[in-house]
């Protein structure tokens, strides 16, 4: 009965993480032969598999929100509120397909992103112009989401990695990061350090920043039931941003109540999440 409910609780997670074509997608990234991007050893593959990329993937996106021209872009474009499930869909397919697909496929994933990002294009309310194909831009983008997935990889990851793995681990999503236009991303950690605070005076929480933080952590499009444990992941995504980034979203900071209560929600939901998605140990491919 336990691994029935194991099994139906994993192909529903998958199914709203990956979308209805979710199985041969996957089929078609881990058993297409070819070269990939990235060696099965490469710190990429441990971090972008493991369930902390929920909680890191809700955090980066409000860290992402603090630049006025990405979120008027993701605002204006990405109908984030109409389907948030497809972009989901979407954004998790890409990092499969460059992480663990061929390079063949990685590199046409890449090229459709550009051509998207090409044609995006537009202005703030303060009239301010932006376009998604800006190295820039691009740059803040990158480097909000890999510092949000390698600190939840660092937190709640089943096998955090030492100093040099996740310095290994930046200079893996610089090769994605370069294939999409960035313009000299990020090697190592420091490097990454310094890139987002040089970002910093560029950063504010917009009204649409703090609509979207509102929706993403407040009003996610999941019914009643589920929703105790997606708050859960939520609070974790909120104690993981910088605490500058916290200030400007107007999310306080309660340390007791996070430190014997949220994080080890977060322990508990993302091993959880691990052992939902993990098939049994027959069950597994040879």
């Amino acid at each position: 009965m336990l691994t029935v409910v194991r099994e139906q609780l994993g192909r529903a997670l998958f199914r709203r993480v990956a979308g209805p074509d979710g199985p041969a997608t996957r089929e078609r990234i881990h058993h297409t032969p070819g070269p990939r991007w990235f060696a099965p050893d490469r710190p990429i593959r441990t971090v972008h598999g493991d369930a902390s990329m929920f909680i890191g993937g809700l955090s980066a996106l409000l860290l992402q929100s603090l630049h006025p021209l990405a979120m008027a872009a993701v605002a204006g474009h990405s109908g984030y509120r109409g389907d948030p499930w497809g972009r989901l869909q979407r954004t998790s397919t890409f990092l499969a397909v460059t992480t663990y697909g061929t390079a063949a496929d990685a590199q046409r994933a890449v090229d459709n992103v550009r051509s998207i990002h090409e044609r995006i294009r537009g202005t703030t309310a303060e009239g301010v112009p932006y376009h998604a194909a800006d190295p820039h831009l691009l740059g803040w983008v990158h480097a909000a989401e890999t510092d949000s997935f390698l600190r939840a990889h660092e937190r709640f990851g089943a096998r955090p990695l030492d100093a040099a793995g996740y310095d290994a681990y930046v200079a893996d999503t610089a090769r994605v990061a370069e294939a999409l236009g960035v313009s000299d991303p990020p090697r190592d950690r420091r490097e990454l350090s310094e890139r987002l605070t040089a970002y910093r005076y560029e950063l504010r929480a917009t009204s649409e920043a703090r609509a979207a933080a509102r929706f993403l952590l407040f009003q996610p499009p999941l019914p009643l039931a589920v929703r105790p444990f997606y708050g859960g992941l939520a609070a974790n995504a909120v104690v993981l941003l910088p605490p500058w980034a916290r200030g400007m979203l107007w999310l306080p900071r309660v340390p007791v109540v996070e430190d014997l209560a949220v994080r080890p929600t977060g322990q508990a939901l993302t091993r959880t999440i691990r052992w939902v998605m993990t098939p049994p140990r027959e069950s597994r491919p040879m």
